[in-house]
């Protein structure tokens, strides 16, 4: 009964080791700030959350839904898709809604991989990307985005995705990213998946997109879709979700759209697997792609405004980090006086010296080491507290190694 061999194939889950600190540290009595799980913390806008309780009071929603995605829904998605990127997508043969992104990654690598294949990964990465795969039995061969704050990511990246290609036998069956990265924040150019979708079309490689973070640019920043490259069509898919755009993570709202074989086997696979989420949720979240966006803009304006005030307070605090161009999450290198500690012993030092919590990168694979993740999940009074509590904590340690 304890050979399980998938499960095996699963390491610690390192974020655990920190949660756990916190926890203790609460039940305790401390007040411990949390910039470790990217959770966001402000409510769904109001209009999204109207439109659920006016669902849910009909009883003919409360029935099965269909596992692809009720039709208005799937419409809704092809009609933002249309509207964000002027990307023109099937809803009948390009599109399937997911219970968020996350199941839909692990559900697609178990539809369209089997043991002994290979994928290439970006890395560092967030773990459902490379163990969706893995759980899957395929082998992973991660590929680094270092040095991790060129952005956008050009030709080295590119190079490295290649050469990986050439020496991997048998050949990489998929090529996975994340852009705007979780993790490390970088962002690439139109440009760049233009060369890779060449370089998928000459070789034959899937290519499966998450782009969670689509619309959390900073400064400017517009992330692209890999779908708007003309031929993308032809080998990729990409993932989006409502967690992050519209405040709504805990409903489990995303979907997966592009190449008609790729969303076909996860439509196939789904449709053995679960009936949907529930439809009032689907029905809501027709309106959030249709209705106002203004939210949407405020929600990216809050985290641009939660970045400023986290980075350039750790830079009064003498730790210097790059400002990121997207995403929910500030990627900082450890401060070199602490370096030697490593991520998951400087982590949980913060925990116990700032009263912070955040990521150790190497629980983004081992290309993480060195970093540690602080996603924007407070409010610019909390997040000011904690570059307070991260300054006192460097002092002293500082102070205790002098000699």
């Amino acid at each position: 009964m304890k050979d399980f061999e998938r499960i095996k194939r699963l390491p610690p889950y390192v974020f655990a080791i920190v949660n756990d600190l916190k926890m203790a540290a609460r039940h305790a009595g401390e007040d411990i700030i949390d910039l470790g799980m990217g959770n966001p913390d402000q409510p769904t806008p109001n209009h999204i959350v109207e439109k659920l309780i006016e669902a849910a009071q009909k009883g003919v929603n409360h029935r099965y839904s269909a596992s692809k995605g009720i039709y208005k829904l799937l419409l809704a998605i092809c009609d933002w898709y249309k509207r964000r990127f002027n990307v023109n997508l099937d809803p009948d043969a390009e599109t399937v809604v997911t219970l968020g992104s996350k199941e839909g990654l692990a559900h697609l690598a178990l539809a369209v991989s089997v043991p002994g294949d290979t994928v290439m990964c970006s890395a560092p990465a967030y773990p459902i990307h490379p163990f969706s795969f893995i759980i899957a039995g395929a082998q992973i061969i991660s590929i680094p985005m270092a040095p991790m704050f060129e952005t956008p990511l050009g030709e080295d990246f590119l190079s490295r995705i290649e050469a990986a290609y050439k020496r991997t036998w048998p050949r990489p069956k998929f090529l996975l990213l994340n852009f705007p990265n979780n993790p490390t924040t970088a962002t690439v150019d139109l440009s760049f998946f233009e060369h890779v979708v060449s370089f998928a079309r000459e070789n034959n490689i899937g290519i499966i997109h998450d782009l969670a973070y689509g619309d959390l640019g900073f400064d400017g920043y517009e992330a692209p879709s890999i779908l708007q490259v003309p031929g993308a069509h032809d080998v990729a898919v990409e993932f989006y979700t409502l967690s992050k755009s519209y405040n709504m993570p805990g409903w489990r709202v995303g979907f997966c759209v592009g190449n008609r074989e790729l969303v076909g086997a996860l439509t196939k696979i789904k449709s053995y697997l679960d009936y949907g989420m529930f439809q009032p949720i689907q029905i809501a979240s027709t309106v959030a792609l249709n209705g106002p966006q203004e939210c949407v803009k405020e929600i990216q304006q809050m985290y641009q405004q939660r970045r400023d005030t986290l980075v350039s307070g750790l830079e009064r605090a003498g730790w210097t980090i790059p400002k990121p161009k997207a995403t929910m999450f500030v990627w900082a290198e450890i401060p070199e006086q602490c370096k030697a500690m490593g991520s998951l012993e400087f982590a949980k030092y913060l925990v116990k010296e700032a009263k912070v919590a955040v990521s150790p990168g190497i629980g983004f694979g081992e290309a993480g080491e060195g970093f540690i993740r602080i996603a924007l999940i407070e409010n610019e009074q909390r997040i000011k507290q904690a570059v307070r509590g991260i300054k006192s904590a460097l002092q002293k340690y500082e102070n205790q190694n002098k000699h």
